[in-house]
């Protein structure tokens, strides 16, 4: 079984480039859907938030603001969030691929914001990088999140830049000037997949 990371980020149209290839016939473990339901009401990662953060939990549920404002403002608590999360991620990522070869899977997606930080482009066999123009990513965060300018910056500015993932990516995914023009370069790289092992 080989395995594609598949990274950007944020606003830069990963989780659409992913659907089109879960759309083609990929697996796809998407990593934010982990962390969702790791911080979902009673999900395993929330003990450990409610004593990183005290008030982002409570009665079972986080508060995503105050979370959000905590990390923000302290880098210690993006940090602590991260030891918090990333291992349980990871569980749930070995979880993925171990089904994925028990159904006999030739190529799977591996769907990580995180990927080169966190250190899953080893496992991979070939890296995507989906990238878009700065004013493009600023707008679609803003305009997804409700955020205003400066929290859109900081959220980018604690991210790896664009331009270090590309450089380091097997594959560059560009978005932003239309969806067509997306999924063309989304079939361009489906058909060098296939071209290597035709997927399952």
């Amino acid at each position: 079984m080989r395995i594609l990371g598949l990274t950007g980020g944020i606003g830069m149209g990963k989780s659409t480039v992913a659907g089109m290839l879960r759309r083609a016939g990929f697996p796809v473990f998407d990593a934010d859907a982990a962390v969702h339901a790791l911080q979902a009401p009673g999900g395993r990662a929330l003990p450990a938030i409610g004593r990183l953060v005290p008030g982002a939990v409570r009665d079972g549920v986080l508060d995503r603001a105050v979370l959000r404002r905590a990390a923000v403002a302290d880098r210690a608590v993006m940090t602590g969030l991260e030891r918090i999360i990333h291992p349980l991620v990871r569980q749930e990522r070995d979880r993925f691929l171990a089904r994925a070869r028990r159904a006999g899977r030739t190529w799977v997606v591996l769907d990580v914001p995180l990927l080169f930080e966190t250190g899953g482009d080893r496992l991979c066999d070939r890296v995507a990088v989906v990238s878009a123009p700065p004013d493009v990513q600023a707008y679609r965060v803003a305009r997804r999140r409700g955020m205003a300018p400066a929290e859109v910056a900081a959220v980018i500015a604690r991210q790896m830049p664009d331009r270090e993932k590309r450089r380091r990516a097997d594959d560059v995914i560009r978005t932003g000037l239309s969806r067509n023009d997306t999924v063309r370069r989304v079939r361009r790289l489906v058909a060098r997949l296939r071209a290597e092992r035709k997927v399952a």
